[in-house]
């Protein structure tokens, strides 16, 4: 009886600190839901309190979609669905190429630039705005939506690193195998090995698509007009200190802006859990 009072103890002790930790980690996105609910002159009148003193979320709701600048909301989440999926397609297709490259082909100096490109994870994505600003200004791009897909176009060094990992455990015999039976590069990769590196071809896409959609600094220094704003940047506009700051409709669309984020993660967590839980290829 003793040890199974303790272990009683333990168990509630265990789920009571794992509920308040996760009601922690869970308070913000809560907070946020609340404001987006409440008005905007009782707002920050009781600011840790998740219910609202004054429902007005429909307000806020409707403001929030009726944009700024003359701009609809729905304008700024097309954009950010363009650029994202595009951005995401072309940065995992790219990644793709290159890890297998690096991977499963023998070229002179592969390994030193296999190590360059790891070389540039270290560098801050600050630093490198600069030479793309000039290349992009160059090619007259600046202010479109072709200037925030293309640095992301060509793939990412994290990315290629996760792949290459994911390719280097898969027995070369079924390249041998693939080529014997006729199959080009391009069709062994495709057909061979595509499958078995799903896994980190679907945590890529989540992760690409993550970063590309909440992207900030990108579309502040290559975005002009406001019709081409991305979400991070057109929910800053919600904010004007020399006027009128509507924060209900800042909240509400923030609460908008994370649906995309959310749906795409559980859609493509199925695919990536059935991926691991797979059994391996044994070499």
């Amino acid at each position: 009886m003793g040890m199974h009072k303790k272990k009683t103890i333990h168990s509630i002790l265990f789920h009571t600190g794992a509920c308040l930790l996760g009601f922690i980690m869970i308070y913000p996105l809560l907070w946020l839901l609340a404001s987006s609910f409440k008005s905007n002159e009782t707002m920050f009148l009781n600011p840790y309190s998740l219910i609202p003193d004054v429902w007005d979320a429909a307000k806020n709701y409707a403001s929030g979609l009726e944009g700024v600048g003359g701009v609809p909301f729905w304008r700024f989440l097309l954009n950010s669905m363009e650029v994202t999926v595009v951005g995401m397609v072309g940065c995992v297709i790219t990644s793709l190429f290159a890890a297998y490259a690096f991977s499963r082909i023998r070229f002179r100096f592969g390994n030193f630039w296999f190590g360059c490109i790891m070389m540039t994870m270290m560098i801050p994505a600050q630093v490198m705005v600069v030479p793309q600003y000039i290349i992009l200004k160059k090619l007259n791009l600046i202010d479109t939506k072709v200037a925030l897909i293309l640095p992301w176009f060509f793939g990412g060094a994290f990315f290629i690193f996760l792949m290459v990992q994911f390719f280097q455990g898969i027995p070369k015999e079924l390249d041998e195998a693939a080529e014997i039976d006729g199959c080009g590069r391009v069709a062994t990769l495709f057909q061979i090995l595509v499958p078995v590196v799903q896994p980190a071809i679907i945590t890529s896409s989540i992760f690409a698509f993550y970063w590309i959609w909440q992207d900030f600094f990108q579309p502040l220094i290559f975005m002009n007009s406001p019709k081409n704003f991305t979400i991070p940047l057109a929910l800053n506009m919600y904010l004007d200190p020399d006027s009128y700051n509507n924060y209900g409709g800042l909240f509400a669309m923030s609460i908008v802006s994370l649906i995309p984020i959310i749906v795409f993660f559980i859609i493509f967590q199925r695919y990536l859990v059935d991926g691991i839980a797979m059994d391996g290829i044994k070499g």
